[in-house]
């Protein structure tokens, strides 16, 4: 079987040196010396400042936005289900602009064309689609000329940079998912990061029940605390990350020459790097869809539709200002397997099957 995704194991023997450590000390979370480390590494790696690890990708959308005062905000209706639920389960009003056909990630044009509308909102959340950049620079200008606060949802972005930038670097905070499933990650766990810190250090409270440097409780906080098991993960996969990584950006540059001209593909930022996080396909047709999907099952090929529904749909009570291509893409997209088991022979079979099939 091929499947859609194999998560990335710990080599245990490294693994094993991280934890004893944590033993020895004691130190099992709150911020202890491998937080501490995981966190320098990470700044380093990505090229970034003001990293604050958290326990998961949905409460560093919560903890950006608590951070930031954001109370509304206009999110894609294209992407995991995770990033509006994390607004609406915050109370924060949220409302859907619609996708770029090409890139699948929120489009300038119709998030002016929404702000002109309706400027009441606090905020602009995106997501970097597939790993794919969003238009950073349209997005900034849009942003700056309605006054309004960018938090990228960079979940599926690790390790990506635009031109000489890490993509994390742009917007006023952008957060990261460590879940078992991405390219890297900690098993659970995630990470914000934000261009002031003033917001990280309000975060940094936040995340430790808002207690204060000094020990005086601040604001109201919660719980989203990184702790030192999760951390020896994170140290012990980033060893070997910048392999995993190459190895993923040949498996998804094989698929892409191979399916060139025989289904539809998102276009990839020009000045991004890859990651190989995922490999999305888009039919348009439901006849082949369906064909295709049977096709691979029958291999023993996973798949996955990759995101559906559009979020408008899902979430309808929502304010919308009108999500067309969103929902035109979320019914034909298709994610195929693609991890860091893999190989280009596996990609071959792949792509071989769906040439026959369409």
């Amino acid at each position: 079987m091929i499947a859609l995704n194999k998560p990335l194991a710990p080599d245990l023997t490294k693994l094993t040196v991280y934890l004893a450590q944590v033993n020895e000390s004691g130190w099992y979370t709150n911020f202890g010396p491998l937080h501490q480390q995981l966190t320098e590494r990470l700044e380093a790696y990505l090229g970034v400042q003001n990293l604050l690890l958290v326990s998961n990708g949905t409460l560093a959308i919560q903890v950006a936005c608590k951070a930031l005062n954001i109370n509304s905000a206009i999110t894609t209706p294209f992407s995991f289900v995770a990033t509006t639920s994390s607004l609406l389960w915050q109370g924060i009003d949220t409302a859907f602009s619609d996708i770029n056909m090409d890139s699948y990630n929120l489009c300038p044009i119709a998030l002016d064309e929404a702000l002109q509308q309706n400027n009441n909102y606090d905020a602009v959340v995106a997501t970097h689609v597939y790993g794919n950049p969003c238009d950073v620079n349209g997005i900034a200008d849009v942003a700056n000329k309605h006054n309004k606060k960018i938090i990228y949802d960079a979940a599926h972005a690790f390790g990506i940079n635009v031109g000489e930038q890490s993509v994390l670097n742009f917007g006023d905070a952008s957060t990261l998912s460590f879940h078992a499933t991405k390219v890297f990650h900690t098993v659970e766990g995630g990470a914000i990061v934000f261009k002031h810190k003033t917001d990280f250090d309000k975060a940094k409270q936040l995340i430790n029940f808002g207690i204060q440097t000094d020990g005086v409780l601040g604001e109201p906080g919660i719980n989203a605390k990184l702790n030192e098991y999760q951390c020896a993960v994170g140290l012990t996969l980033l060893d070997d990350i910048e392999s995993v990584i190459k190895h993923r950006t040949v498996l998804f540059n094989t698929y892409t020459d191979e399916l060139k001209g025989v289904v539809e593909l998102p276009k990839w930022h020009p000045q991004a790097s890859l990651n190989g996080a995922y490999m999305p396909i888009y039919i348009a047709c439901e006849k082949k869809q369906k064909d295709l999907m049977q096709a691979l099952a029958k291999n023993n090929i996973e798949c996955r539709r990759y995101f559906t529904p559009s979020l408008d749909l899902a979430y309808s009570q929502q304010k919308s200002f009108g999500c067309a291509n969103s929902q035109k893409i979320a019914g034909g997209v298709i994610c195929l397997p693609l991890h860091n088991f893999m190989s280009v022979d596996d990609v071959l079979v792949v792509t071989y099957l769906i040439k026959e099939t369409l």
